[in-house]
């Protein structure tokens, strides 16, 4: 269904719990980020084969009192006058968002319906907290969204100002600590037809070693969908991204590191989704997940 300016809006009350619905309002830019990854190499020019096992020093320290605290934001209803329409089944994510992350042991905080201003006040004052205590720091946002943009109830922000709070300049007590976010919204309103398959420090002069840390260091951005394109959600189950997130996290978020967990999450979204709708233009439509890591260790809960 259409709104006045003929963009493509979600539909209320009326969806069926079959039709996949998508987290956005049309936005004119796309992109698609690719990702180079280069063998590691001896002095020799021949590929190094590194161990599987855990190392301890590239390991993030998880030995803190806390596992540390997650914060999720539920976005479901908007201002009339954002043109967006009601998400439903988010309140399925948020509930299975919270007992996965809490059996993981974080201190979970679910927060619904949050304008901007909510939002930046709820992130700023997390990243104003002690963390001391902490092993890392969690946040979900579920919410529609468009390229770099996330919707509050009123209007959208720039994920980037929500995220910033957490930069290492501005938040001392998660400095070289895990920060994950993770974002279930549109990023575009691209859509995937799929495609038939067969089947070290520098040390200072003194005796302690002194070094600086990126401040855009030690974030991983877990995003529902890759830049340009809608997310999926279906009103009775959730949106795909966070049922496959909450599945593989349930079997294996404490066995698997958080990339091998992220890349199979990828695997679930692509093999196991496509969208089923009475609009052709939305039949039958595919999607894959997009994971941006600055992680500078392995992260294990």
């Amino acid at each position: 269904m259409a709104d006045d300016q003929g963009h493509i809006v979600e539909q209320g009350a009326e969806d069926s719990a079959n039709d996949d619905t998508v987290d956005a309002k049309p936005d004119r830019s796309s992109f698609v980020a690719s990702i180079l990854s280069k063998k590691k190499k001896n002095d020799s020019g021949k590929s190094v084969n590194i161990p599987r096992d855990r190392v301890p020093t590239y390991q993030y320290n998880m030995n803190f009192e806390k596992v540390g605290k997650c914060i999720i934001i539920n976005n479901k209803n908007f201002d009339r006058r954002t043109g967006m329409g009601v998400r439903n089944g988010t309140d399925k994510d948020a509930e299975a968002l919270f007992k996965c992350f809490r059996s993981l042991g974080f201190d979970v905080a679910v927060y619904n319906d949050c304008s901007c201003a909510k939002m930046q006040d709820l992130l700023k004052k997390a990243s104003e907290e002690d963390h001391r205590n902490s092993a890392c720091f969690a946040c979900i946002l579920l919410s529609h969204g468009e390229e770099n943009l996330i919707y509050g109830t009123d209007g959208k922000t720039a994920i980037k100002d929500l995220t910033a709070h957490f930069r290492g300049d501005r938040c001392k007590t998660l400095l070289e600590k895990p920060k994950l976010f993770f974002i279930q919204a549109c990023r575009g309103t691209e859509l995937d037809d799929g495609i038939q398959a067969d089947s070290g420090p520098i040390n200072d002069t003194d005796a302690n070693p002194r070094y600086k840390i990126p401040v855009e260091a030690d974030f991983l951005f877990a995003y529902s969908t890759v830049p340009g394109y809608y997310s999926w959600r279906n009103p009775g189950s959730g949106s795909w991204f966070v049922q496959a997130l909450c599945s593989i996290l349930n079997e294996h978020g404490k066995s698997l590191e958080i990339l091998q967990i992220l890349t199979r999450v990828n695997d679930r979204v692509a093999r196991h989704f496509e969208s089923q709708s009475d609009d052709p233009r939305f039949h039958e439509k595919k999607q894959i997940p997009c994971v941006v890591s600055m992680l500078t260790k392995e992260l294990y809960f």
